[in-house]
């Protein structure tokens, strides 16, 4: 496909969901090509990964920042690159509301639990702790309020007796890593589609 959609990828650690996203073309021919990888976190495990990939990468902590010039500075440098979807992938941040209005339904979130339960922190115990027989992970349009816009793709995982939080969590995030370039790809496919009928 010669059209791609240009991607922005935020992270604030060791970035498995990115290297996901990014090997995704060894498997299928993506509507989308990852053009930079921002972080909040210079020293984040996730910006070698990018290098590997060879992707450009840009990274400032936002250590002593006022949340709304931070992501003035992220918006700043996404637009310089020509960036048309942001996907956050593990990045430990609130966006502002100015930030989430800039990119209006143009930003994707991956969320390891089944939305609209569990958002937030701790889903893995929380959704033991709810004697829940499914966990799982959400792709979803971010918005304003916290992991609570549109749900776009998500994929379950049955609870074991047996489980932990963190053997849970192993065992969603095969899930997100298969998950989420799919449901990336979907979404910019149909950016694509409504740009090419418009």
């Amino acid at each position: 496909m010669a059209d791609k959609v240009r991607v922005g990828v935020l992270i604030s650690g060791r970035g498995s969901n990115l290297e996901a996203l990014a090997d995704y073309k060894r498997k299928a021919d993506p509507a989308y090509e990852i053009v930079v990888v921002a972080s909040n976190v210079p020293e984040a495990r996730g910006l070698v990964l990018a290098k590997r990939f060879d992707i450009p990468t840009w990274a400032q902590s936002h250590k002593g920042v006022k949340r709304a010039e931070f992501d003035a500075l992220v918006d700043a440098e996404l637009r310089r690159s020509g960036v048309e979807v942001i996907a956050l992938a593990g990045y430990m941040r609130l966006l502002s509301p100015e930030f989430i209005h800039g990119w209006n339904h143009r930003i994707l979130n991956i969320h390891p639990s089944l939305l609209p339960d569990y958002k937030g922190l701790d889903t893995h115990q929380r959704a033991l702790m709810g004697g829940e027989e499914y966990a799982g992970c959400s792709v979803h349009v971010v918005t304003e309020e916290l992991d609570d816009g549109p749900v776009i793709a998500q994929a379950r995982v049955r609870v074991q007796a047996r489980d932990t939080a963190e053997t849970l969590a192993q065992r969603v995030l095969v899930e997100e890593h298969k998950l989420y370039p799919a449901a990336l790809d979907a979404f910019c496919r149909k950016l694509l589609a409504d740009r090419a009928a418009s």
